[in-house]
């Protein structure tokens, strides 16, 4: 198999001004489905930011240790202080890994349809990435235990994410520390090194189920975490790696200095530390899933259960996605699509919004139909 010499470029979601103009909606009738993020950050974030008082002016560097946030997030997950990686939210962690155990001409695993980002890093190394398809919305999209643990044995680096965007659900309990003992097995039968395993936890606030204690069983594995779901605050760009204090060692000396802002770490340690917080956004969250899920089944449209902060949504076929996503963005209401040649070509993903936004989206499902 030939490695890249170009790697794919990312591309980034159409502005509000850009939707805007192209449909000719006012912008402040445009409303974000497709991103997964917060319709609005918890109250004490403005407070924060307004005061001005953060861990150094913003005329300084931030701490090259970012030592408070650290602290903060180790107590919250319940982890040693050096089991903390701090970055420029998950994304920036997930670069991380790829420099530190993906070497170039290496490989990776990863069980698809799942979030880009997995795909578009091992490209950019460049390394080979090899797609194992989940199993069908009948079981829940669920990894092939089997098929991802063959691929495992030639393979640098494996990618989980559970639960999975943008499929919306967790594994089963169980399934993937299974999965790492047989990974581990099967190193130590061939005499090699076992693979580092990334388990993707953006969403594990929604369903209260974390994998963040297999780390002492499995010591290649690299949990990431972020605040920008849950807690709200998908712009200050704030994310953790959780593993091992050797794993995190070997990450550590790819971190760009100062990627994290001093206003970034000073709201994210004070959420950290009020937990309540992020308890009630979750909670809210929750609620409005329910009550979204129940009237877009009510028009017609086929909801997939979910544990997280959005709904993937299936359709007749391909073509009638399109049309669905094009009566929604007239309206102004921003879905997530999914190429021609994507598993999920025939789904829409939406975020759960707020019940102004939420009611805007069930209208629309109304006049659209399913």
């Amino acid at each position: 198999m030939a490695i890249p010499t170009q790697p794919s470029s990312y591309a980034w979601e159409a502005t509000n001004e850009a939707i805007a103009e192209r449909y000719g909606v006012p912008i402040e009738r445009v409303a974000r489905f497709d991103t997964n993020t917060a319709p609005a950050p918890p109250e004490i974030v403005h407070q924060i930011l307004a005061a001005g008082r953060f861990v150094v002016p913003v005329s300084e560097y931030p701490p090259g240790d970012y030592g408070e946030l650290v602290r903060a997030a180790a107590a919250r997950y319940g982890v040693g202080t050096d089991e903390i990686l701090v970055g420029a939210g998950a994304d920036e962690i997930l670069d991380l890994v790829t420099k530190a155990f993906l070497p170039p001409g290496g490989s990776a695993v990863v069980p698809t349809p799942t979030y880009p980002m997995f795909g578009v890093l091992t490209d950019q190394r460049p390394a080979h990435l090899v797609r194992v398809p989940r199993r069908g919305a009948d079981e829940a999209f669920a990894v092939d235990a089997n098929a991802v643990r063959d691929a495992a044995r030639t393979a640098d680096l494996v990618w989980l994410c559970s639960p999975n965007n943008p499929t919306g659900r967790a594994e089963r309990t169980g399934v993937i520390d299974d999965l790492l003992e047989t990974i581990a097995a099967d190193a130590e039968r061939d005499h090699r090194p076992a693979p580092t395993v990334v388990v993707d936890e953006a969403y594990a606030e929604f369903n209260a189920l974390s994998n963040l204690e297999l780390r002492t069983a499995y010591p290649r594995l690299v949990l990431v975490r972020t605040m920008s779901k849950a807690y709200g605050i998908a712009g200050l760009r704030v994310g953790f790696a959780v593993a091992q204090p050797d794993v995190i060692g070997l990450m550590a000396p790819y971190r760009p200095p100062g990627s994290v802002s001093v206003a970034s770490v000073t709201v994210a340690t004070r959420l950290l530390q009020e937990p309540g917080l992020v308890s009630a956004n979750v909670a809210r969250t929750i609620a409005e899933r329910a009550r979204l899920s129940e009237a877009l089944a009510a028009e017609g449209w086929a909801v997939q259960p979910s544990e997280t902060n959005f709904l993937l949504v299936s359709f007749a076929s391909r073509e009638r996605a399109g049309e669905v996503a094009d009566g929604l963005l007239q309206r102004g209401l921003v879905p997530r699509t999914f190429g021609s040649d994507h598993p999920l070509s025939n789904c829409l993903r939406v975020t759960v919004r707020n019940v102004e936004q939420d009611d805007r989206l069930i209208e629309a499902a109304r006049e659209i139909g399913g």
